[in-house]
């Protein structure tokens, strides 16, 4: 298992779903999952620790568990199956260990509540988490052939002759 943290919550452009950005603890992977906008909205206002006059239904969901004298120990992102995230909310009331099955938005939303270790199983950050693309600097273009790669096109703006062009009306130059 991989531990990640909530690196940003995003809203789509294209509808009103939003996306949950995890960052991989030890590394530069990020894992993005599409939630609801009231899944968004809860995890928000605890990461924002946001007061609110009434408890939310995962606010209700921390109460019950404590109230049961029950503990929530970790969650964890265990599965994607065609194009499915699944998740389970690990509980320890009585020295038994118990895995209850949840979306991850409500499992992410509930993790933030009670100050949880997310995790997200290493199949599914290999199937579909993603790194962010390297910079090429100027000193790797030029180790990979880029100078050489890159002659063809100023030999061509050189031969460039701009004099020759007419200006376009209204261009007083």
């Amino acid at each position: 298992m991989v531990e990640v943290l909530i690196d940003s919550i995003r809203v789509s452009l294209m509808s009103q779903h939003r996306v949950v950005i995890l960052k991989d603890a030890s590394s530069e992977r990020f894992l993005s999952i599409w939630i609801g906008p009231y899944e968004a909205e809860a995890i928000t206002v605890s990461l924002q620790e946001l007061e609110v006059s009434r408890p939310l239904t995962h606010d209700l969901l921390r109460n019950l568990v404590n109230s049961l004298g029950a503990e929530v120990k970790q969650v964890n992102i265990t599965e994607l199956r065609e194009d499915v995230f699944y998740a389970k909310i690990l509980i320890s009331t009585d020295g038994q260990e118990l895995e209850i099955d949840s979306r991850p938005s409500d499992a992410l939303a509930l993790a933030v509540r009670v100050h949880v270790p997310i995790f997200v199983d290493e199949s599914v950050m290999e199937e579909a988490a993603s790194a962010p693309e390297v910079e090429v600097g100027e000193d790797e273009l030029a180790l990979e052939g880029g100078e050489e790669r890159l002659e063809v096109f100023k030999d061509f703006v050189e031969s460039l002759n701009l004099e020759d062009i007419d200006p376009v009306e209204g261009d007083e130059e």
